[in-house]
């Protein structure tokens, strides 16, 4: 342990959008005090290390690449929150491999708070057409049906087999699209990037196409989640786990959703914004062709194309109360836009 009070806590992510914000949530969480922080930073974000350390948290320079990192850090921490790249397999197993060194050394089970997403849900609908398959986080075996090759598939397998062999205790994380932009202390101390991935890439891709567009004729389902109420899930399922409340393991994936949308109306109301801001010619869609999906800075740009449905029924269980809409996720978009025009990223 961090000191014979304190609870040594690994966190990755903290300087990304998800992270970011959950991070902000712990340090003002009454656990904090009882707490000590090892945050893995990348060595182009060294700048933000005084700043880090001035709130209390520790860090250490390195990425997912660095295996002997992440093992040397897992092995000393009594919970990982790995909010970083959800489909590292190595990365991952280095995190297990160092949670299986801590368990063997105290004979107590460290925690994982791990980050995959609703991805792994996804079909290849190309935006042609909708899904009824609905999957419910508290049937773990429609879970498990799903197959290893779907994206993030292969880490959670890995995660749930570790908590299999009782080492861990693992919790999986899956949001969906998350959305507006995070309004969090360590946004304006410039620690934190403050904007998701999924909007901002549809607003991106109808800049550089001068109008707004849409995947196929956008009739996929996805569900939304605001990045505040999918914070509180974080802190939920936290909590739920030190008081051994929250399932694990197999029966610990946790959906963020709190709704869901067309994507043709998600883009109906990007062209519009695109319009209303001079940058797009026309406030109607129009389809994105193969010269918008192989232009590099649109990479991934057709997998918003797909389906993924969901109910995030075990956090409710638990108590997580979402608050924000579908109308919310359409209300964010403008300030998004104007965050991705001013960051000039297009």
């Amino acid at each position: 342990m961090a000191s014979a009070h304190k609870r040594a806590i690994f966190f990755t992510g903290a300087t990304g959008y998800v992270g970011g914000t959950v991070l902000a949530r712990l340090v003002d969480h009454p656990t904090f005090a009882n707490s000590e922080f090892t945050l893995l930073i990348r060595p182009s974000k060294k700048d933000k290390v005084a700043t880090l350390h001035s709130l209390g948290l520790k860090t250490i320079l390195g990425s997912y690449d660095d295996l002997d990192i992440l093992e040397e850090q897992a092995s000393k921490a009594d919970i990982v929150f790995s909010i970083a790249d959800a489909d590292n397999l190595a990365a991952a197993q280095a995190i297990l491999r160092g949670l299986r060194r801590k368990y063997e050394a105290t004979g107590q089970q460290p925690l994982l708070i791990h980050t995959s997403g609703t991805g792994v849900l996804v079909d290849n609908a190309k935006g042609l057409h909708s899904t009824d398959i609905i999957y419910d986080d508290l049937n773990s075996d429609q879970i498990e049906t799903l197959a290893i090759t779907q994206l993030h598939r292969n880490v959670d397998v890995a995660i749930v087999d570790a908590d299999k062999e009782n080492y861990v205790k693992a919790y999986i994380i899956l949001p969906s699209t998350i959305y507006a932009l995070a309004k969090t202390r360590f946004v304006d101390l410039g620690l934190q990037n403050p904007s998701s991935l999924q909007i901002p890439q549809l607003i991106r891709a109808g800049l550089f196409k001068g109008q707004g567009g849409v995947v196929g004729k956008g009739e996929n389902v996805w569900p939304n989640v605001h990045i505040d109420d999918i914070a509180d899930l974080y802190v939920v399922v936290y909590e739920n786990a030190l008081s051994g409340r929250a399932s694990h393991g197999r029966e610990g994936f946790y959906f963020g959703e709190n709704g869901e949308h067309k994507l043709y109306d998600l883009s109906k109301v990007v062209a519009q914004e695109l319009y209303n801001v001079g940058k797009g010619k026309s406030p109607e869609l129009a389809p994105f062709t193969e010269e918008d999906y192989n232009r590099p800075e649109n990479f991934g740009l057709e997998f918003l194309g797909t389906n993924a449905r969901c109910l995030a029924r075990r956090g409710r269980a638990l108590g997580w109360k979402p608050r924000y809409t579908t109308e919310d996720a359409f209300k964010s978009i403008r300030p998004e836009v104007e965050y991705v025009i001013r960051s000039g990223k297009y």
